[in-house]
């Protein structure tokens, strides 16, 4: 089944619903980077969150930065995510690996810490980004988010994330869901939503059962004129080229760059995130640097 996210309301536009299934997008990035089982489930969870965070923005042009670092030796997960919902994002330590929580699930808390932020970044390509932080509740990333929306954004939200890892640290099946009360809803109608989405089967189990995300979606809101807005299709992307690295070079500064040069060996430049790796001899940097001269004498 393919990945997918929709957009939909319910309750007469009462109530915003963002949901997605991300399956195939966190296998790909999981094997990517070599993610053991804990891990993995940290890492698919902030992805799924980057996925369904993204398609809030407005302009094709944006993008938005989720970061976690809590002290914990997954050494902290950063995401980044466009308006088409695709993704890209490394781990700090992908063979982070605890044994399972008192509740038997993988401890993703464990492995993240609660001692740190969680910054969410939003580049509106304004002259400057704009940044929020809020202090990590759990570790577990999808409580984290949802006191983010509240305490940063004033929004009250629920935020489901689920990743099914099996043995083999492949994923069963990866998810997640954020569901949003406008201001004017009625309180008996957030408390009814709030009972529901606590007794609601784990997302990723659904999804393990091959439900589709409409079908996710209509066990929850069955009963409260369900719309559906949009769809769109979730996948892990890595933009990066030679040129964007070799710009990455530059910036390391002219003097370093000539200690580099001076050693007469081929640098090897790795990108974060896909791995790809990229190289440049010693004439190619010499080039590089004769350009940066050339450039100052202009």
């Amino acid at each position: 089944m393919e990945d997918k996210l929709v957009r939909a309301t319910a309750k007469n536009n009462n109530i915003r619903i963002i949901a997605c299934s991300t399956t195939k997008l966190v296998n790909r990035a999981v094997k990517i980077h070599g993610c053991h089982p804990t891990a993995a489930a940290a890492f698919g969870r902030m992805l799924t969150a980057g996925s369904l965070m993204g398609s809030m923005l407005k302009s094709k042009s944006e993008s938005l930065t989720l970061r976690i670092s809590g002290g914990g030796n997954a050494r902290g997960i950063l995401v980044i995510s466009y308006p088409d919902s695709h993704v890209k994002g490394y781990i700090g330590n992908p063979k982070a690996n605890l044994a399972p929580n008192s509740s038997g699930k993988l401890d993703v808390g464990g492995i993240v810490g609660t001692n740190g932020n969680l910054t969410v970044t939003r580049d509106l390509r304004l002259k400057e980004p704009y940044s929020s932080q809020v202090p990590i509740q759990t570790g577990e990333i999808g409580d984290d988010l949802a006191y983010y929306f509240t305490v940063s954004e004033q929004t009250p939200s629920a935020v489901a994330l689920g990743v099914l890892v099996d043995t083999d640290s492949s994923i069963k099946s990866a998810g997640g869901l954020i569901v949003q009360m406008m201001p004017e809803a009625d309180k008996s109608l957030a408390d009814l939503l709030t009972d529901r989405l606590k007794k609601m089967t784990p997302i990723s189990t659904l999804i393990d059962t091959e439900k589709s995300i409409y079908e996710v979606l209509d066990s929850i809101f069955d009963d409260m004129d369900l719309k559906i807005l949009d769809e769109l299709y979730p996948s892990y992307r890595c933009d990066c080229s030679r040129e964007r690295v070799e710009k990455a070079l530059l910036s390391i500064g002219c003097k370093d760059l000539e200690e580099i040069y001076k050693e007469g060996k081929t640098e090897e430049i790795r990108c974060n995130f896909c791995n790809k790796i990229y190289l440049f001899t010693h004439e190619q940097i010499g080039e590089i640097l004769k350009n940066i001269k050339r450039e100052r004498t202009i």
